[in-house]
């Protein structure tokens, strides 16, 4: 895993980046579900274009919220296993912490 600091083209301050693997499993995985979700939210508008019931818009909506869950997982475990445990093996601890205040905000 290779992770660097960037400046921020917007001049907010650092930005931390990680290199993925555009050939790996991970990465098309990842992908591949974005992609998905794109499809289903470009769904839902043509669904609002087409004057469709409610109740079968919010049900797609619910769909959604769905894949991004399973996607935000995902992207989580790949987090822990690579970026995390890369960290805490350098001596980095302050990552823990990053990961503690990310799950407050993932979690209700």
């Amino acid at each position: 895993m290779e992770e660097n600091n960037k400046q921020c083209s917007c001049g907010c301050g650092d930005v931390k980046h990680k290199h993925r693997d555009k050939e790996g499993k991970e990465y098309k995985s990842l992908v591949s579900r974005l992609n998905r979700i794109e499809g289903q939210v470009r769904g839902i508008q043509r669904m609002v274009e087409d004057d469709r019931y409610c109740v079968d818009i919010m049900t797609q909506v619910s769909a959604i919220q769905a894949a991004l869950g399973a996607f935000n997982k995902e992207l989580l475990a790949q987090h822990i296993k690579s970026c995390v445990v890369h960290d805490i093996r350098q001596g980095d601890d302050e990552v823990v912490d990053e990961l503690v205040k990310l799950l407050s905000k993932m979690v209700p």
